[in-house]
């Protein structure tokens, strides 16, 4: 029987509902249950695919090949539980849905409306899918007080009555701010924020102050008698100097404890805090050092890469370093004066992206990997862009390019007319943008005697992808005469997924996103292996 936990959020966004859902996922599967995290988002987007990462950061891409929030990572992090297609839902995918619905004439001639049919959406997207599962965590986005939030406020307090309290509670997550000038922790915003929860007729039954500093005990009182919930449900999250201090911080503040006191469980059962203890430990004593640059043009966007700072992070807790990022942004990089850019970096890395857009500053940046002999790593567009250096510059193809870019290029690199999926035949466009890419979990064999084959110690791997445009493989064996290798391909031999150069000491590019599966407690091979080329380097 699924209890369900609903995280809300107030003041202002960002605050952490997804990190603090995924450490409380984390401490009740540690404790032996079967726990499920999924995301309802309020933006009108269908899913976040069409969506620039200034707007939103990262687009993550699950095993099914769902576009959706960057939470979906921190799920999927913290948990080592693949997210699905029914995990995340917006307001914008609930509408689509009913409008259809209406087109078809499944409303039997009703006037549609709000509520019930946009409501009672939202609850079947709550249920849906839901097995043996002990818990299902569902946290929404946005802020309570915003218009977009309202139907999927409504929709969980009527799921609450529906399904009755013993199976349902509500946790809160506030801003307490500390003002400086005059040295007090201030309690009114989350009062406030409450206060308009209640208004909508949710009482939560927990409640999660944010705070940059410890929130004394006068304080938290105040929280309790004001909010309306006990002391022991007041809980505080304190600023970590790590993401992976999280499950500690809502361990030792009683998180799980109070959760599953509220469903009257008696588990006696403790959560495993080791792994994180250990992992914070690394972070935060390891001296060694190293700099890896990422060439972008999001940088400045701390979340557009979310999932690969944190795959890179894995990566140098498997090498036991750390690793620095250097942000470059490609719009700024010159050719001949790239060397004074990128002198103290160990390790390249090109990410994925769409666009023409600082590509040239990307290739150039490729051109001084691979002459340097510097460890480099192409993602996705990063490895598309590798391409068209080795063929401008080493096949002497002058105007090579990609076809998304130029049309009148030599097209390297082209839009994917079709491909199979699971014996499937399914057709590309780049007329409508939003969830016609390749994506998902797909299958390539790798290479005997490679790099990549002794990375991944297996001759087939499955990774999750997200692109339209693909390497010419026509052009393979003119490549691989010069150096660069083919090294992973697609089963049915029509789609390159992974290059590397004979002659360069670490030198890969894969069509694929390896860090949307790395996780803290289990790095990606391909991570692992960059930075231990990296530290070698330095």
């Amino acid at each position: 029987m699924a209890r369900y936990i609903f995280v809300t959020g107030g003041v202002v966004s960002s605050l952490g509902k997804g990190l603090a859902s995924a450490s409380l996922a984390y401490l009740l599967k540690s404790r032996g249950y079967k726990v499920r995290i999924r995301k309802m988002d309020p933006y009108l987007n269908v899913d976040p695919g069409t969506m620039s990462p200034f707007q939103h950061g990262e687009v993550f891409v699950t095993d099914d090949g769902a576009e959706t929030d960057l939470d979906l990572g921190h799920y999927e992090r913290f948990t080592n539980i693949s997210s699905k297609k029914s995990d995340n839902i917006t307001t914008g995918r609930i509408y689509s849905d009913i409008i259809l619905k209406e087109r078809k004439g499944s409303y039997l001639g009703k006037t549609v409306q709000v509520i019930p049919h946009v409501t009672d959406r939202i609850k079947e997207f709550i249920k849906k899918d839901i097995t043996d599962e002990d818990f299902v965590i569902c946290e929404i986005g946005g802020t309570v007080g915003d218009i977009e939030s309202l139907p999927f406020l409504e929709a969980i307090r009527q799921f609450s009555n529906d399904n009755g309290k013993n199976k349902t509670l509500f946790i809160h997550l506030t801003l307490v701010p500390y003002m400086k000038a005059s040295d007090e922790i201030k309690t009114k915003p989350t009062q406030h924020s409450v206060k308009e929860l209640r208004s909508l007729g949710i009482q939560p039954d927990i409640v999660i102050c944010r705070s940059e500093r410890s929130i004394p005990l006068d304080q938290r009182k105040k929280i309790s008698l004001f909010c309306n919930v006990p002391i022991d449900n007041v809980i505080e999250t304190v600023d970590v100097k790590t993401i992976y201090e999280a499950p500690i911080s809502f361990s030792k503040e009683r998180l799980d404890k109070q959760v599953l006191k509220h469903f009257k469980i008696n588990n006696k059962n403790k959560a495993n805090l080791r792994p994180w203890r250990k992992i914070t430990d690394t972070i935060l004593k390891t001296q060694t050092e190293i700099n890896i640059a990422i060439i972008g043009k999001y940088v400045n966007l701390k979340d557009a890469y979310k999932s690969l700072d944190e795959a890179l992070t894995h990566g140098g807790l498997y090498n036991n370093v750390k690793v620095k990022l250097i942000r470059i942004e490609s719009d700024n990089i010159i050719s001949n004066k790239i060397k004074n850019k990128l002198k103290n970096v160990s390790g390249i890395l090109i990410p994925g992206g769409f666009g023409k857009r600082g590509t040239e500053g990307k290739i150039a940046a490729i051109k001084y990997a691979r002459l340097n002999k510097i460890p480099f790593l192409g993602i996705c567009f990063g490895m598309q862009m590798a391409m068209i250096e080795f063929a401008r510059n080493v096949l002497k193809i002058n105007n090579a390019g990609s076809s998304e870019l130029n049309k009148n290029c030599y097209p390297v690199v082209g839009l994917i007319n079709e491909w199979n999926k699971n014996g499937k035949i399914i057709k590309g466009t780049d007329k409508n943008l939003g969830g016609t890419m390749r994506l998902g979990l797909y299958k390539a064999n790798l290479l005997k005697n490679t790099k990549i084959r002794n990375i991944y110690k297996n001759q087939s791997i499955q990774e999750r992808h997200r692109h339209r445009y693909e390497v010419n493989i026509n052009l393979k064996h003119k490549f691989e005469k010069k150096g660069l290798i083919f090294s992973g391909i697609s089963p049915d031999n029509k789609l390159p997924e992974i290059i590397e150069l004979k002659d360069h000491p670490w030198f890969i590019g894969v069509q694929f996103h390896p860090e949307f599966k790395s996780r803290p407690l289990s790095p990606h091979p391909l991570f692992s292996s960059f930075i231990k080329a990296a530290k070698i380097y330095k």
